[in-house]
C-alpha cells in the first residue's frame, strides 16, 4: 500500500506533536498500559488518552483492551507504520528528551521486574498448587502431549521452564531437552524435578525468553507453557520462540483464553487477562510458522479459566520453496 498526499499529511499531523511523538517512540520498544505512559510522560490520564486516540485514527497504534486496563502498541505493518519507522529513525539517539523518557520506562520494568521477582521467589514452592487453582493439570497435560505427538523429538526447548513440569512431561520423548528461566528459585525447584525423574540429558540454563540466544531453527519442539500473560510484550516472545522452531517442527502455547479476573493481575502478576484465538494466530502467522490449530479446555468449575492450547509448525524446507 502507497500512501496519498493527503494521507501522509494525515500520517506527520497525527505523529507531529511532541508528546505524539515520545509516544510513538516508547511504543516502539513495547506494548504499553494507558498509565504506564502517563508515568512515563508525566501527564494526566485524559491528556495522554487523548493522544492515542489521534494516533489510532491516524491508523498508527492499535487500542486492546485487556480487562480493566487498555493497552497500546504501534500498528505492525502497512506504508503509515513504515513512515513513521522512518521517522523515528531520523532521530538523533541522544535525543534528552527521549533519553528521560527512556530512563523512565526502565524504571517501570525495573519496578515490574523487581515485583515479579518478589512474587515468583515467594511463590515458587507453591507455584504448581496455584497453578492447579485455575485449571486441571491432568487435561491440560493430556492436551500438551497430544498436540505435540509421539516423537521422537531431536531437541525439545522449554521456554520459561518453572517447576520444570513441561520437561518432565515431554523431555521423555527427546534426545535432548532444555529449560530456561529467568528465576533461579524455580530452575532449582525444576533441577530437582528433572533429577528424581531420572531424567539425566535435561539442560536447565537461566535465560531470557525474549533473547534465548539459541540458534535459528534449532529445536523440532518448542513449548511455551503459561508464560506469555506475564509478559510485556507477549507478541515478541512468540516471535522469538518461533524463531527457534526447525522445519517440519512445532511450537506449542499454553495459556489463557480471555478472562475478566482482575485479582489474577492484582495478587499475582499477570499482565494480560488472556488471549483470543484472531491475535494468537496473527501472531503465529507473521512469525512464519502455519497450520495453526487451537484447542480449548474449559474449566471445571464456573470460576475457572479456560485453557488455550496453540500448535504451528514450521513447513519443510522443500514446502517453502515450492511456496
Amino acid at each position: 500500500m502507497i500512501l496519498s498526499s493527503s494521507q501522509a499529511v494525515d500520517v506527520l499531523r497525527a505523529a507531529g506533536e511532541p508528546s505524539r511523538l515520545r509516544i510513538l517512540a516508547l511504543l516502539a520498544r513495547e506494548e504499553l498500559a494507558v498509565l504506564e505512559i502517563c508515568r512515563v510522560l508525566d501527564q494526566s490520564q485524559p491528556r495522554v488518552s487523548r493522544h492515542l486516540k489521534l494516533l489510532a485514527e491516524a491508523g498508527l497504534v492499535e487500542r486492546f483492551p485487556d480487562g480493566a486496563w487498555v493497552f497500546y502498541r504501534l500498528t505492525g505493518d502497512g506504508a503509515a507504520s513504515e513512515l513513521v519507522a522512518q521517522v523515528l529513525g531520523a532521530i538523533d539517539p541522544a535525543d534528552p528528551v527521549l533519553q528521560r523518557d527512556a530512563e523512565r520506562l526502565s524504571a517501570v520494568w525495573a519496578e515490574r521486574a523487581t515485583d515479579a521477582g518478589e512474587y515468583f521467589a515467594r511463590n515458587a514452592a507453591r507455584w504448581d498448587e496455584i497453578r492447579s487453582l485455575y485449571v486441571s493439570d491432568a487435561d491440560v497435560e493430556a492436551a500438551i502431549l497430544a498436540a505435540a505427538g509421539p516423537g521422537p523429538f531431536r531437541r525439545l526447548v522449554d521456554l520459561g521452564s518453572g517447576t520444570g513440569r513441561m520437561l518432565t512431561l515431554l523431555a521423555p520423548h527427546a534426545d535432548a531437552a532444555l529449560g530456561l528461566d529467568l528465576s533461579q528459585q524455580m530452575l532449582n525447584l525444576a533441577r530437582n524435578r528433572v533429577t528424581e525423574a531420572g531424567l539425566h540429558g535435561c539442560e536447565l540454563r537461566h535465560g531470557d525468553i525474549f533473547a534465548t540466544r539459541l540458534p535459528d531453527e534449532s529445536a523440532d519442539l518448542v513449548v511455551v507453557h503459561q508464560v506469555l500473560h506475564y509478559l510485556a510484550d507477549p507478541a515478541a516472545a512468540v516471535r522469538e520462540a518461533a524463531r527457534i522452531v526447525a522445519p517440519g517442527g512445532k511450537l506449542i502455547i499454553a495459556d489463557f483464553a480471555p478472562h475478566r479476573l482482575e485479582f489474577l493481575r492484582e495478587q499475582h502478576q499477570h499482565r494480560r487477562l488472556g488471549f483470543a484465538e484472531p491475535e494468537m494466530a496473527r501472531w503465529l502467522g507473521e512469525a512464519g510458522l502455519s497450520k495453526v490449530r487451537v484447542r480449548a479446555l474449559p474449566p471445571t468449575d464456573k470460576n475457572g479459566l479456560t485453557v488455550m492450547i496453540w500448535t504451528a509448525e514450521r513447513a519443510q524446507e522443500r514446502q517453502r520453496k515450492a511456496a
